[in-house]
């Protein structure tokens, strides 16, 4: 299975938005968003919902597919 799960770091990205400025948005620790970009951990689903809204994406674009 692959390890990487979400594809937060690739939109920020694409926004030209830092997890740094993700997390101020969120009010969570910069090292807390920063493990969710690397995929060392991941956010739950309420959270993804919360990114999504704040990045103006749809859900689906947060989250690698499985097929």
């Amino acid at each position: 299975m692959c390890k990487d799960i979400n594809r937060l770091k690739v939109v920020l990205c694409e926004q030209k938005r830092t997890s740094k400025w993700l997390a101020a948005e969120l009010g969570k620790d910069p090292a807390t968003v920063s493990k969710w970009c690397t995929n060392t951990v991941q956010p739950s689903l309420e959270t993804l919902t919360e990114v999504a809204r704040i990045l103006d994406v749809d859900i689906k674009e947060l989250i690698y597919s499985t097929k």
